[in-house]
C-alpha cells in the first residue's frame, strides 16, 4: 500500500541481541536503551547509529499522528488497520517499525487469541499493552530471534531506515517467515506535496521540499523515495497476488469531503510535529549540496 502524500517498563517489553553479546536472547532493557543519545536537541537510540529519526516524545507524537491519518483513510473499510484478506484466526503477525506501538496494541485488541509482537530500534513509550503483545527491541536486519511463522507482516514509514540491499534482505526474510498464504503490508509516504489543479507556485519551499529530502537521504543511502521501489522489492522477493493502492492525504482541513476533511487536520498535525525529526538528522549530516546547521532547519 503507498501513499502520496506526505517511559515506562513492562514486563512485555524486551531487548533481543545475540548470544555473542548476552548471555541470554531475550535480555531486560537497560537504562542506556531508554536513555539515548542527544543529538540536536532531540534524543536518538543507540541500538543502530544510522538511523536518521529521533526517538523522543515528540516524535512518538508524530507517530501517533500517522496511525490516525492511516485510519482515517481507511475508515470506510470494515477493518480499517489493514487491507490483506488473511484467515479469520491469525496466530502470529508481526510490526516492523512498530514506533509508539499503537498498531500493534490495536491489532492485538482485535485479535486476542493472536500473538502480535513489535519491534523497533527504542522502547515503545507505554505503560500497559495487552497481554497477548509483546513490544521488543530488536534489528530486523539481523537473525530473527523467533520461530513462528507469521501470517501478517506489517511495516510502516520506513523510509531512510534501510541501503536498497538491506529492505531487499528484509522483504527476503519477511518472505522466508511467513506462513503459505500469509501477507505483508508496507504503507509509505513521501514528502513530495502534488496538487490537483497546479497551484503551488514554482518558488513556494513546498514544491521543492521533497526533493531536499531525496537529496539528503541519497547523499546518507537510505533513500526517501522508498515509496517508489516498494513494489519491486517485494516481487523480488518472490511475492504473489499483490495489490498497491495509492491515496491522498490532504495537507490541511481545506477538503470538501468530511473525511478527507478529518484526515488533512490530522495530517497537518503530523507534519508540524514531524519536519523537525524527518528533517535534522538528514540535513545537518548529509544536506545538499552543503550540510544545514540545526538553526537553518528550524527556520
Amino acid at each position: 500500500m503507498a501513499d502520496d502524500a506526505p517511559i515506562a517498563v513492562d514486563s512485555n517489553i524486551y531487548l533481543n541481541t545475540s548470544r555473542d553479546d548476552w548471555e541470554s536472547e531475550t535480555t531486560s532493557i537497560s537504562s542506556s536503551i531508554y536513555n539515548g543519545i542527544i543529538q540536536n536537541g532531540r534524543r536518538h537510540q543507540t541500538f543502530k547509529s544510522e538511523y536518521c529519526y529521533p526517538s523522543d516524545e515528540q516524535q512518538f507524537e508524530t507517530y501517533e499522528a500517522t496511525h490516525i491519518a492511516a485510519l482515517i483513510a481507511d475508515s470506510s473499510r470494515p477493518n480499517p488497520l489493514f487491507q490483506s484478506s488473511f484467515s479469520s484466526s491469525p496466530k502470529h503477525i508481526l510490526d516492523i517499525g512498530t514506533g509508539k506501538g499503537s498498531w500493534a496494541i490495536d491489532v492485538a485488541d482485535m485479535f486476542p487469541k493472536a500473538t502480535v509482537r513489535g519491534v523497533d530500534l527504542f522502547p515503545p513509550p507505554v505503560s500497559w499493552v495487552p497481554p497477548n503483545c509483546i513490544l521488543e527491541v530488536d534489528d530486523v536486519l539481523r537473525e530473527w530471534t523467533w520461530s513462528e511463522k507469521l501470517d501478517l507482516i506489517h511495516l510502516r514509514v520506513m523510509q531512510c531506515a534501510f541501503t536498497p540491499r538491506e529492505i531487499e534482505n528484509l522483504m527476503a526474510r519477511c518472505f522466508e517467515n511467513l506462513e503459505p498464504g500469509g501477507w505483508i503490508e508496507h504503507l509509505e509516504l513521501h514528502p513530495n506535496l502534488y496538487c490537483d489543479d497546479n497551484s503551488i507556485p514554482l518558488e513556494s519551499i513546498l514544491s521543492g521540499v521533497g526533493s531536499t529530502w531525496d537529496a539528503a537521504a541519497h547523499n546518507s543511502g537510505r533513500p526517501m523515495n522508498i515509496i517508489t521501489t516498494m513494489r519491486a522489492s517485494i516481487e523480488k522477493a518472490g511475492f504473489i497476488d499483490i495489490h498497491e493502492t495509492n491515496a491522498k492525504w490532504p495537507l490541511g482541513p481545506w477538503a470538501r469531503d468530511r473525511t478527507l476533511k478529518e484526515l488533512g487536520a490530522v495530517n497537518l498535525q503530523h507534519w508540524l510535529t514531524g519536519l523537525e525529526g524527518y528533517a535534522m538528522h538528514l540535513f545537518t549530516k548529509y544536506g545538499n549540496p552543503a550540510p544545514w546547521t540545526k538553526e537553518e532547519v528550524r527556520t
